[in-house]
């Protein structure tokens, strides 16, 4: 069995799209991208070292763009305040009174939540938000301001 260049292409490109199969990492399939340049060239006829420059740069320039790509989106929210994490971020609780370490006991899901005040809210009795789940500890703020 004789194997040309683009063969070799085609096999490390697969190669290297199971090991992003394997390890999550999206980099690789933008190396595989530029092994399938190289495979490309190969069939078009350019020899050796012109399947090498273009499969390197398109490669190269691929995980470049995919890394600049990322480094440019907007981050998530922290966890503990990231409402796709936790559906009780945003929901309201009643606060009958606070407690002089700004702690609290509020009813939730039917059940006694220990709860803090979140830094720099007003300490008043009524109707708050959850702004975050530390734990099992909620964080509340008036629900007439916005949630810190």
């Amino acid at each position: 069995m004789d194997w040309n260049a683009s063969t070799w292409w085609w096999l490390v490109a697969g190669i290297l799209v199971a090991a992003e199969l394997l390890s999550g990492t999206f980099y690789l399939l933008m190396l595989a991208l530029g092994c399938v340049a190289g495979a490309l060239a190969a069939h078009g006829g350019a020899g050796p070292v012109a399947q090498i420059a273009v499969a390197a740069l398109f490669g190269a320039g691929t995980t470049a763009s995919w890394h600049i790509r990322r480094a440019r989106a907007p981050r998530s929210a922290p966890v503990e305040r990231n409402r796709d994490v936790n559906l009780d971020i945003g929901s309201q609780v009643v606060v009958r009174a606070w407690g002089a370490d700004g702690s609290t006991q509020v009813q939730h899901r039917g059940a006694a939540w220990s709860a803090r005040l979140a830094p720099g809210a007003p300490a008043t009795s009524g109707l708050h938000v959850i702004v975050a789940v530390e734990g099992n500890q909620l964080q509340l703020s008036p629900a007439s301001s916005p949630p810190h």
